[in-house]
Parts: structure tokens; sequence; C-alpha cells
């Protein structure tokens, strides 16, 4: 069952503030709160330590290692083997893997090629590639290519947490049109009500016909018909606002009391982080996801060397000094040593070149997937620097009007109060004055859904949150 906490709780260190009886929840708080509370935030906080484990995992194919082998066999009070053969091994970089080793055998039936000193015989040498498996190996290129997936995945990290910001932040513009509207919807019902009152007490005078009674009453039911809805409204944006907010891995509700900062247009750049960066000056070099495609592709550079590599033959070689007595260095010497090489080339290798066509044909779809994304975002940025420019305009001009009808309607009345207007006009220009309002706070709104946007398209993950 979903947690009901008073968001006063755990707003307690942020800047959450009493103004007129109420609480005031900030933009730059709130998102705050999101980035580090929220559980798709926290779920992208992984993405660093789970790389780190993918690099510590490929690392692990150059730790030394420790062999042991011993078998043995009695039947009938015979001996018929007795082996023991231990191996320190040291991979290195360059296919190059160092070997220390002591065997041990005896028995009756030992092979007479196992046949060892009394004390064992140690050795000591190295193996190594020559061709296939030199510049580059499956070790190698694991190790490679979990460097690039650490780095992916910050790049990743940064992604996710941009996101879920960004729904946030749409949540809490749309909460703040909710609660301006409703606002609106309520001064007017004040007025329709103080208006409703001046005019029934004139018709009980005998000033006017009490018909007009009933034109005042219907202006009051539609104002308050309006709040009604938009009340409603405010409750889903106030929902859909709770679905961001979290502490401690607990949802906390956002109660009745509680209410937007009407300032927000002045901490939105700077919350965003947006603040001070010009059409001329955005640079895509470090965009996030950007970085993830230029990282993969390097991951199938790998890939595609790795596989090119695999056309080489396979010749492995290997020396061993062996000795009786290892503690005396002058006792390794060349005579005495073990050694060997293979060889092994496919005569076709139509597997091997399967499969470096197919690796090139994934590097190359990457590359094609990179180009876009940085078309397709320096494209859309300049589209959302355009459209911000409009935005500003239309604010200008949508509150010119809201000025332009209060003049009307102040004219109205005042001429009401004369006798020289009726209280169809009045509720005309007030009806019009009340769609100016809901028109300013829509394209409010969609200016601040579109700095939002910008925010997205530039991938930002805010450090001062």
């Amino acid at each position: 069952m979903r947690s009901f906490l008073w968001v006063i709780v755990f707003f307690a260190t942020g800047q959450v503030y009493t103004q007129q009886d109420s609480l005031v929840l900030g933009f730059k708080e709130y998102l705050g709160y999101v980035k580090k509370h929220h559980p798709v935030a926290k779920q992208a906080q992984l993405n660093i330590p789970a790389g780190q484990a993918n690099l510590m995992k490929a690392r692990g194919g150059f730790d030394p290692k420790v062999e042991v082998d011993y078998q043995r066999k009695e039947f009938k009070g015979t001996e018929y083997w007795d082996r023991l053969n231990t191996t320190f091994k040291i991979p290195t970089w360059f296919g190059i893997e160092l070997k220390g080793n002591f065997q041990q055998s005896e028995g009756y039936y030992i092979n007479p090629d196992e046949t060892l000193p009394e004390d064992g015989l140690y050795s000591a040498g190295v193996s190594m590639s020559l061709a296939q498996g030199f510049w580059i190996n499956e070790r190698m290129a694991t190790l490679r290519r979990a460097k690039l997936f650490r780095e992916q995945s910050k790049a990743e990290q940064d992604l996710q947490v941009n996101e879920v910001l960004y729904k946030a932040s749409l949540a809490y513009f749309d909460w703040l049109r909710a609660f301006r509207d409703a606002e609106v919807y309520k001064d007017f019902l004040d007025n329709a009500e103080i208006r409703f009152g001046g005019v029934r007490e004139s018709a009980l005078a005998g000033d006017i016909a009490m018909i007009d009674t009933v034109e005042a009453k219907i202006a009051v039911r539609n104002r308050a018909l309006g709040y009604e809805q938009a009340k409603v409204k405010l409750m889903k944006t106030s929902l859909e606002l709770s679905n961001f907010l979290w502490i401690d891995d607990v949802p906390v509700e956002l109660q009745p009391g509680v209410k937007p900062d009407l300032g927000t247009d002045i901490a939105i750049d700077s919350t965003l982080e947006i603040e001070g960066v010009p059409l001329d000056s955005f640079n895509l070099d470090n965009h996030p996801k950007l970085m993830s495609l230029e990282y993969k592709i390097e991951g199938l550079e790998v890939d595609k060397r790795l596989k090119a590599n695999k056309l080489l033959p396979k010749l492995d070689v290997e020396y061993n000094f062996v000795t009786e007595t290892p503690e005396l260095m002058n006792s390794f010497v060349t005579e005495n040593y073990k050694g060997g090489f293979s060889f092994q080339l496919p005569l076709f290798l139509r597997k091997e070149r399967g499969d470096l066509k197919l690796a090139k044909f994934k590097l190359r779809d990457a590359e094609f997937e990179r180009d876009n994304a940085q078309v397709e975002i320096q494209n859309k940025v300049i589209a959302i620097y355009n459209e911000l420019d409009s935005y500003i305009q239309q604010n200008q001009l949508i509150q010119d009007i809201v000025k332009d009808y209060s003049t009307l309607l102040s004219a109205e009345e005042r001429k009401f109060s004369f006798g020289e207007s009726s209280l169809f006009l009045i509720n005309t220009r007030e009806s019009k004055l009340i769609d100016a309002y809901l028109k300013q706070n829509e394209m409010e709104n969609k200016f601040f859904h579109t700095k939002a946007m910008l925010f997205k398209s530039l991938a930002i993950n805010p450090k001062m949150l």
C-alpha cells in the first residue's frame, strides 16, 4: 500500500518555505529530491559500478593461475602409478604466457617417457602465439571492450538521469499550470459572488429589476463550475507529480496544502543548467548519446580487429628449461629443455571471413546510427532555440492582451455603476478576460515545456542538484 507522508517532512532540509500559511515546493528543490531519491535515478547510478565490475571480470583473464593434477593407482598391493603435475602460469598482454612447472612420477607401470628423477623435475619457460593471437586475442579484446563499456556506462547514466528529470519537470510545469488555472477561477468566483450580493441588494431596494439577480446567479454558478473542474485537474496533476516524489525508497504523496513556486520562471534556466547556452555556442562533442555511440563504435572496432586477426594461422610455440636443482641458477642450461610448436590453418577460412564481414556490417551500422543521431540532435536543438524565441514574443503578446481585457472589464464595471451598462456585458468582458488568463497560463506552460525539451535534447545531467 502506498505510504502517505507530509511533503514538509522530507523537504525539511530543502527550501520549502511558508507563504500565506501554505507550503511552497520550489522547482530546484523538487528536482534535487527526484535526482537523489527516485528509483530510476538510483537505477542509473548502478551503471558505473556495473561497468567497474565488468572491467574487473575482464582483468581476471590476466590473473596468475595455479594448476595441480595428481593421480594415483594401486591394485592388489601394486603401485601402478603415482603422478603429480603442478603448474604456475602468468598470462601477459601480447599473447605470452610465463610458466613454472614441477613434475614427479613413479610406479611399476609408468611409461618410459614419464620416467623422472626421484626428487622430481622442475621447468620454467614461456609459451606464445606468433601469428593469430599475438597483437590481439580474446583476453585482450575482452579487456578493451570492458574499458569502453565502463566509459559508456557513465554516458548511459547521464541519459537515464536526464530522462527522469525531464519527465519530472513536465509534471511540475503541468502542476503549476493547473494551480494557476484554479486560482484564476477562484478569483473570478469571488468577484461573481460579490457582484451577485450587490445586485441582490439593489434589486431588493428596487433600484433594478429582480431578473438581473438571475443573470448574476448564473455567472456565479458558471464560475463555480469552472473552479470545480480546475480543482479536479489540479488534483490529477498533483498525483502525477507525486509519482516522482520518493524518500528512502518510500513514495511520498503531495498534500493539498503544498503549492508550486509562482516564480518558477526565474529559476528554470539555472536549475536545468541551460542558462548561458546560446545557439551559436552549443557543442555536441560531449553529448552523452553521441559519446555512448562512439564508445559502441570503438568496441565494434576491437571486435573487427579480433575477427581479422583470426584470418591468420595459429602458430603457438613453447620453450621450457628443465632442471633437477632449481635452487642453482646455473642449472638452467639450453642443453636441458622441453619445447615444441603447433600449427593450424583452415584451408578456406569461410567461418573466419564470414565473421569478419558481419563485424564490418555491425560497425558500419553503428556509424550510420551515430551520424544520423548527430544530425537529428543538432537540428532539434536549433528548432527548439527558434521555438523559444517565438514563445518569448507570444508571451509578451498574451500579457498585453490580458492587460487590455482587464482595462475593458474595469471600464465596463465603472459604466455599470453609473447605470450605463448591463450584467450581460460585464459577464461577456469577464469571460473574455478569463479565457485570456487561461491562454496566458497555457503559453507559459508551453514555454516551460520547450525549455525542458532543450534540457533533454542537450542531455544535461545537472551537477548542482
